[in-house]
């Protein structure tokens, strides 16, 4: 079980579509695979000071890699979590230079 909030909440997800939502305060992490709903707002809320409104979660499949001929590998799963603030809240400082 993860403890700190920066156990739960990893990595921001920068990718097109993932900048493509910062308009509408809705930002992609890549979040701990035993962390709940609850616990990522909560996480998100204590780290950057601002109001949760919705987390939709999604459990990504690694990806199945060649090393060579014969031995396949697979890259590790892992969960993505989307954050959306609310409407009277600040937006995360973090992403506004990306876009």
């Amino acid at each position: 079980m993860a403890n700190t909030a920066y156990d739960i909440i990893k990595r921001p997800i920068i990718t097109e579509r993932s900048m493509a939502g910062t308009e509408m305060k809705r930002y992609t992490f890549e979040v701990a695979k035993d962390a709940n709903k609850i616990q990522i707002a909560k996480a998100i809320e204590e780290i950057f000071g601002v109001k949760v409104a919705k987390v939709n979660t999604m459990n990504m499949q690694g990806k199945e890699k060649r090393t060579g001929a014969y031995p396949k590998g697979r890259r590790p799963s892992w969960k993505k979590a989307m954050i959306t603030l609310t409407e009277d809240s600040k937006t995360i400082e973090f992403f506004e230079g990306m876009v």
